[in-house]
């Protein structure tokens, strides 16, 4: 490979961006590259370009260093979520199912080759009950081992009167709502 500018870079630079391509293909992120050289992000990225080295997505990069254990392991959950979410299961249940962002739960689906619902199609199996009643069962289980209910909600992207209607309906018990300070509660006098 040579550089398209060797017209105008010296044979250091030329010199640079080929060592630069060759610890890329051999699996080094641009950030990392960046940190060793000393460049910017742009800057490394320039000198791939500018050499045709060809680039990886974030995924892959993350594949390629990743531990074979950690890949396998991965990937189990990856093919987990995607038979549940197969069987009818919302993203966002998923994502409280497996205590992750929403986000996380999408990548995941994709690297099982999980073909992702339009939003329509997921109302429309909103009414499983099956899948409604795990998310309950989640809820409720990780309600009673301490988390709040705004907590919960933030996790599944469910509002937290939604949450409260789902433990509620999962046969909660509730624990007592935070009382004011019994010195200041009634007390209005000027």
């Amino acid at each position: 490979m040579t550089p398209t500018r060797s017209t105008t870079w010296s044979a250091a630079r030329q010199r640079q961006a080929l060592d630069l391509s060759a610890r890329y293909l051999n699996g080094a992120s641009v950030p990392e590259l960046a940190r060793a050289s000393g460049l910017s992000k742009g800057t490394v990225l320039n000198r791939l370009h500018a050499v045709d080295t060809p680039m990886r997505t974030p995924q892959q990069t993350r594949l390629l260093q990743a531990d074979p254990k950690e890949a396998a392991a991965r990937q189990q959950l990856a093919d987990a979520m995607g038979r549940w979410y197969e069987s009818g299961t919302s993203v966002p249940a998923l994502a409280a199912v497996f205590e992750c962002s929403q986000r996380t739960v999408r990548r995941r689906l994709v690297q099982a080759g999980t073909a992702l619902r339009a939003p329509g199609q997921t109302r429309v199996l909103g009414t499983d009950g099956q899948a409604r009643r795990k998310l309950m069962r989640s809820l409720r289980d990780r309600y009673e081992a301490g988390t709040s209910v705004p907590l919960l909600a933030a996790g599944c992207g469910y509002s937290t009167s939604t949450v409260y209607r789902l433990l509620h309906q999962a046969g909660t018990t509730m624990r007592p709502r935070s009382q004011p300070n019994p010195g200041t509660a009634g007390d209005r006098s000027p």
